[in-house]
């Protein structure tokens, strides 16, 4: 059995990017123990995948705002232990972040990542053993599979990923709550306002998919995004203002749509690796190497870029694209 130490700690978007190397361990090492290692913040993204078998936390951005206090070294000694509990066939910190690349070092055993010409911070790549020289011109999916496939003795996959989900989500959160048979997803908050569609536009894209009889459901975690989705439900008929919702209970529910639009925010990405169509929306940001990577069985889009707003009949357009799109 080999026993290997993913450290991919945040973002949201990030994390799911690197799950579909956990399906490419299994395909080549079926019986592979495969730990992770995450910020809590984000922990509940490898949980979900159900070959992950241990997943530890870190909270560096806790840390950073608490170092005088015991408890945080209380807290950092604790995983430190946790960690160095037993020893690892390969650390691979997908991560490469002088960060990421510290606290891989708390693990036993060989270490891997990419070398100082591949890697945002070169300082990092002096914690590995083993340095592997990967392109940037390709997508964050692409290099973190190849990554672990240099580190592991296999050939980097040229196939389209395999986020790992599947069905397994069922079992991740505790909800009720389906959606109607007919409906789609609206992902319109993000971390930041520059992110944002135009509330107009998610309301006219709203009323047209209820002209042709689909509900538009809307998911919101702080007061803010809710009162957005409420301003947007209350121009588009039938649409649905979601209850609150965790991630592992909001990775049970999006499934259950025939297709999600989103800005630029991690559950565009999580809706991908759910295996639902998805339209992209990038206002603020350019897609092109760390945009929505669609799966094996359901295609994505990504619209837009930096300064750029999609219009409506774009997105429209898109949607249509992949909800008939076969991407095997």
């Amino acid at each position: 059995m080999k026993r290997i130490l993913m450290v991919k700690t945040t973002s949201m978007g990030d994390v799911i990017h690197a799950l579909p190397a956990v399906q490419d361990i299994l395909q080549h090492y079926p019986d592979a123990q495969i730990d992770w290692l995450v910020e809590e913040s984000f922990a509940d993204i490898p949980r979900l995948h159900p070959h992950v078998h241990q997943v530890f936390t870190v909270a560096v951005r806790r840390w950073r705002k608490q170092v005088l206090q015991c408890s945080t070294w209380h807290e950092i000694r604790a995983i430190k232990r946790a960690l160095a509990a037993q020893a690892y066939d390969a650390v691979i910190d997908v991560q490469g972040l002088v960060k990421s690349a510290w606290i891989a070092n708390w693990a036993r055993g060989p270490h891997h990542g990419y070398d100082a010409q591949s890697i945002r911070e070169p300082l990092a790549s002096r914690f590995y053993q083993h340095r592997y020289a990967i392109s940037y011109q390709q997508h964050a999916v692409t290099r973190i599979r190849t990554l672990v496939a240099l580190s592991l003795g296999y050939t980097a996959p040229q196939d389209l990923p395999d986020y790992g989900l599947g069905t397994t989500h069922s079992a991740a959160g505790s909800t009720t709550l389906t959606l109607p048979p007919k409906s789609w997803i609206a992902l319109h908050a993000t971390s930041r306002d520059s992110k944002l569609w135009p509330e107009s536009h998610w309301i006219a894209l709203g009323q047209h998919y209820a002209e042709l009889g689909l509900t538009m459901c809307l998911p919101w975690a702080s007061a803010a995004e809710k009162d957005r989705a409420g301003q947007i439900a209350l121009m588009v008929p039938q649409a649905l203002v979601l209850p609150k919702l965790s991630l592992q209970q909001l990775a049970t529910v999006l499934p259950g749509a025939q297709f999600a639009v989103g800005v630029d925010t991690g559950l565009s990405h999580l809706a991908a690796a759910l295996d639902v169509p998805v339209v992209a929306l990038y206002t603020d940001t350019d897609p092109g190497l760390t945009g929505v990577a669609g799966g094996r069985k359901a295609a994505a889009i990504n619209l837009g870029g930096k300064q750029q707003v999609p219009d409506i009949a774009a997105v429209i357009a898109a949607v249509t694209t992949v909800t008939t799109a076969n991407p095997v």
